[in-house]
């Protein structure tokens, strides 16, 4: 069954098909709900909410652009629709914008990416989520604002922040390894 045989039976609510859309997709954006959200059930829960939207809003599917990006965006929004729930991203540390803002470790070259979901767990709430949506969903710091609901400047010294604890925990991996 091709990609838009899938769709089209999906929008006419074909059980099959249905199925088969959760087993080629549900995988990956397993690994997306769990970049963003530290709890495994928690991202199991975002991620059947987000397949859910997925199933009931097909129809919305214009056919522009790809598919699995279309449900990528959904299930970003339901992980971010449930941090938004669970944490108050207004209660972080504003900085200036005067701090250096060069990073040493360049983490996505050095790391693999289970290293990389392992690492971004152990930030805080606001840090992980933050360079999810810049440096692996591409989102701008202004976008980030509004999603949230923070200032640009939260934003950006968030993302300064995770930055810098990745590399202290990149530190940390790289000493610990070598014991």
């Amino acid at each position: 069954m091709t990609e838009i045989e899938l769709i089209q039976a999906c929008k006419n609510k074909n059980p099959r098909a249905q199925k088969l859309l959760w087993e080629k997709y549900s995988p990956n954006m397993f690994g997306v709900c769990k970049r963003y959200v530290k709890n495994l059930e928690d991202a199991e829960d975002v991620l059947v909410e987000g397949f859910f939207k997925v199933m009931t809003k097909i129809d919305m599917y214009s056919g522009n652009g790809s598919f699995e990006g279309w449900i990528r965006r959904i299930v970003v929004n339901e992980a971010l629709m449930f941090l938004r729930k669970k944490h108050n991203f207004n209660r972080t540390v504003e900085i200036n914008d005067n701090l250096d803002h060069k990073t040493t470790v360049t983490i996505e070259d050095e790391l693999q990416a289970q290293d990389i979901l392992n690492l971004l767990s152990k930030l805080p709430t606001g840090y992980r989520t933050v360079f999810n949506l810049y440096v692996i969903e591409g989102y701008k710091h202004r976008e980030i604002a509004e999603e949230l609901g923070i200032s640009i400047n939260t934003s950006k010294s968030q993302l300064i922040l995770a930055k810098k604890r990745l590399g202290i925990l990149v530190n940390k991996q790289e000493v610990n390894d070598l014991q």
